[in-house]
């Protein structure tokens, strides 16, 4: 095997410190430097070995549950908010998990969602106003959350003061869990003889407390109604194992929070990034409104109308590139692993990121340009399978995947029909790596009302 190349790493922080100051550039600096199979450290207990050629990506994706496994469970953060939900499961638990949520994303439920879909957008849109200024990131969270809530959940969130609650609780979590992955100082700490509290673990603590105090009293509600509404809920709550016990709370609670936060923060990031993508090119907005006129004819969008808004699926999946809501996929390989001429130790780390795939020249011409224009047909039968996955891929494949798109594009739809959004400080806007990829602080934007909107 030939010597595994990489940054070196300083005595106990290993490379945390520089992947800590920025990890997306720090991402890119050393698959750029060391290419593929490239080695870090930024865990206490183990390498990592990042992966960037499409046939090794779709090799660790596609054989997750048997050459791999997540190993999120590891991770003492992602176990605090996540617990033991779809993401983070493993194996047989996983799979009875995965069956019992696949029929709330069946292709023609979700049909049934985009109705849901449009009426809440524009029941966000019945508040706004021409002129009025707003924080983009906040109100696509709300809205999205709003969507899953209902959809999933059958919870209408719409003028609940829980709603306010769980969003600063998610923004709080959001912003600690990213602090707290990135921090020196709580490895270091975490490495002392005694346990000392970390900073920002308190607040990490109480929001993760906010959601739980959520999801529980939801399932305190339904547990006591005994009524089988037909959403994703009532199949948990229904479902037995073999010996005729149902899923504990602490069972439900990793699940729904799961649901919960992959259900909303991802699209809601989507939106975002796409909204602030056409602000900045008026020719892509440009066109995007001709086919919304040519397709829509002034009507409001449906599911109906999905496969027919062509450039706005490109729109979006050119937005899904260039910031994918999830940035950084990992894997631990069961046994030694050989990719190329490295070998990859068992219970090593082997990462993946599509933020450092999407931007790859040699798969995207102009990487950084924003061109939905690109996504043609022939552009994607020509693109390696794994050059592109802002949804994971294999097994483990996003079980929203089908539900996240449909709802980007007709909220896209609706509400550009309706208003252009100005971008207040664009030079201000740039992406921070948490659990997921959303812009940093607020990204305010002016609305500007369309003359003539359905």
């Amino acid at each position: 095997m030939s010597p595994t190349a990489g940054p070196r790493p300083l005595p106990v922080l290993g490379n945390l410190l520089d992947f800590g100051r920025d990890p997306l550039g720090f991402l890119e600096r050393v698959t750029r430097e060391y290419g593929c199979g490239v080695k870090v450290r930024v865990e206490a207990e183990r390498d990592t070995y990042i992966v960037t050629h499409p046939e090794h990506v779709e090799e660790v994706l596609v054989h997750t549950g048997r050459t791999f496994q997540k190993g999120y469970q590891r991770h003492p953060i992602m176990r605090l908010v996540l617990g033991n939900g779809l993401v983070t499961s493993e194996g047989n638990f996983w799979l009875r998990q995965r069956r019992l949520a696949q029929p709330a994303f069946h292709r023609a439920r979700i049909a049934e969602y985009g109705e849901t879909m449009v009426r809440f957008t524009d029941r966000m849109l019945w508040g706004w106003q021409g002129g009025q200024e707003l924080d983009l990131t906040e109100a696509m969270s709300r809205l999205t959350m709003e969507i899953i809530a209902q959809t999933v959940f059958d919870v209408d969130l719409h003028g609940d003061p829980r709603a306010g609650q769980v969003g600063h609780a998610v923004t709080t979590m959001l912003d600690e869990y990213g602090r707290q992955m990135t921090s020196a100082v709580r490895a270091l700490m975490e490495r002392l003889p005694v346990r000392l509290p970390v900073p920002g673990e308190a607040r990490l603590h109480a929001a993760v407390r906010e959601l739980d105090a959520l999801m529980l009293a939801l399932v305190a509600e339904r547990r006591a109604e005994g009524a089988d509404r037909g959403d994703l809920l009532s199949m948990f709550l229904a479902a037995r194992d073999e010996d005729g016990s149902g899923m504990t709370d602490a069972q439900l609670r990793d699940e729904l929070i799961t649901l919960f936060l992959a259900g909303h923060e991802t699209t809601a990031n989507t939106l975002a990034w796409a909204l602030f993508l056409l602000s900045e090119h008026p020719e892509v907005e440009g066109k995007l409104h001709a086919e919304l006129a040519s397709v829509l004819g002034g009507h409001t969008p449906g599911a109906a109308d999905f496969p027919r808004l062509v450039y706005t699926q490109q729109v979006v999946k050119e937005a899904l590139r260039l910031y994918p809501p999830v940035w950084w996929v990992s894997r631990e390989p069961l046994a030694d692993w050989v990719c190329d001429d490295v070998r990859v130790p068992a219970g090593s780390e082997v990462g993946l990121s599509p933020w450092v795939m999407h931007r790859e020249a040699a798969f995207y011409p102009e990487p950084l340009a924003f061109q939905p224009e690109r996504w043609t047909p022939e552009f994607e039968a020509g693109l390696p399978r794994y050059a592109y996955f802002p949804f994971g891929g294999g097994p483990r494949l996003c079980i929203g995947n089908t539900f996240a798109l449909m709802e980007a594009v007709l909220v896209l739809a609706r509400l550009t029909q309706r208003y252009h959004l100005e971008v207040l400080d664009p030079g201000q806007v740039v992406p921070e790596p948490s659990l997921t990829l959303r812009p940093k602080g607020e990204l305010r934007v002016r609305l500007h009302r369309r003359k003539e909107t359905p």
